[in-house]
């Protein structure tokens, strides 16, 4: 057997497989990333959200059967009660300002209260939890960002879809056809993205037996750190500083010369582009206007001033860059960029979850120590 000190392990175990599963994969080199055995991009094209939501929680897309009788259980799960509403009110109170992923996660474990273990709960108790959870998330998060802006919290509309409900509980308003096809097309491009940090952090919560709610809340912790949930806000604020393609080489260089990461570039897994990024330039195309322009234009001089400055690094724009852009294009509040980013992933995180719950086996890993040279005990 091989010692522990002689196995090389990749920092933060990058590209180490931990484990099969049967919900996706990214392939970085190819550019392209799939949901079961579909193409995410061709879901992109011809899927609802809630169809896509239902592919990863049973492994094939719905008949139109299938369709209409999820949305209808959805619609319910999306209403939450007096108690839920007073705890927001709370958190919109006396939370801290611009945290909206850590009062979510306050008011899910609320909501969490009761459910039941992944270890010895049927598939079908661990599947109610889990929808139960996906479904608030949005009307929580929308209800959070009224509450704070002083602004009445809505219901939501059993006659809209995921993305046009999202669009009505932010906005207030509802949503045109080309704004509810631009945020269907980001929610479902951004379910799910390989072993990413927040999905392994569910998964190592639920190979523990713990609820559904445990898994997900520290799913939502590792979504919340900023080298992980994404920062379409910051890239768009980048845009802004720029505010001119003119000065885009000159604002790069200043911020490579002092050491800051350009946001909406470069991604950890990509080493071409980014096939998100791409889909969501065409559709930031399609509303159109002078933000689309400007970006597109600006992407152009950041990808050859980085590939000059960083030769032999793939640095093209990615998710981060365009959906600011989109969710700019479409009404929503910069600060409700990254929760809208969260709306969508909690149904891959669910689908995890489900999966590992599957299995008994726990994350056990081991560490290498490098401290100073132990003592020995004394007999």
């Amino acid at each position: 057997m091989t010692d522990i000190a002689d196995l090389v392990v990749p920092p933060g175990l990058k590209g180490v497989p931990v484990a099969d599963t049967t919900i996706g994969d990214v392939r970085g080199a190819e550019g392209y990333y799939h949901y079961r055995e579909h193409s995410a991009l061709d879901l992109v094209e011809r899927c609802t959200l809630e169809q896509v939501w239902w592919l990863m929680l049973t492994g094939a897309l719905p008949d139109e059967a299938q369709d209409e009788a999820f949305r209808a259980e959805l619609a319910p799960l999306r209403v939450l009660d007096e108690q839920t509403l007073e705890l927001i009110d709370r958190e919109a109170r006396t939370g801290v300002e611009g945290a909206p992923l850590a009062q979510l996660r306050t008011v899910l474990s609320h909501l969490a209260t009761g459910a039941h273990p992944t270890y010895g709960a049927t598939p079908a108790q661990v599947r109610a939890d889990a929808l139960r959870l996906a479904a608030a998330t949005p009307t929580i998060l929308a209800a959070l960002h009224r509450r704070r802006a002083g602004l009445p919290v809505l219901d939501p509309d059993p006659a809209l879809s995921a993305a046009g409900n999202w669009l009505w509980l932010v906005r207030g308003e509802r949503p045109g056809e080309p704004e509810e096809r631009a945020i269907n097309r980001y929610l479902v491009a951004t379910v799910d993205h390989g072993f990413n940090n927040s999905t392994f952090a569910a998964r190592v919560v639920a190979s523990s037996g713990a609820d559904v709610g445990s898994a997900m809340c520290a799913a939502l912790g590792a979504f919340a750190g900023p080298l992980h949930g994404g920062a379409p806000d910051r890239a768009l604020d980048a845009l802004d500083e720029i505010g001119a393609v003119d000065r885009a080489q000159a604002w790069v260089r200043e911020r490579v010369e002092a050491g800051d990461r350009i946001m909406g570039f470069g991604h950890a897994v990509y080493t071409t582009h980014d096939p998100r990024a791409e889909m969501l330039k065409a559709e930031a195309l399609r509303l159109g206007g002078p933000l689309a322009d400007l970006a597109v234009a600006v992407e152009q001089v950041v990808e050859e001033t980085l590939a000059e400055l960083k030769p032999g690094r793939q640095l093209y724009a990615n998710v981060e860059y365009y959906a600011g852009v989109v969710m700019e294009q479409c009404g929503i509040p910069r600060s409700m960029f990254t929760p809208t980013f969260a709306v969508s992933r909690v149904i891959g995180w669910s689908a995890h979850i489900l999966e590992q719950a599957a299995t008994t086996k726990i994350y056990r890993p081991a560490a290498r120590y490098v401290g100073p040279p132990v003592r020995r005990p004394h007999p």
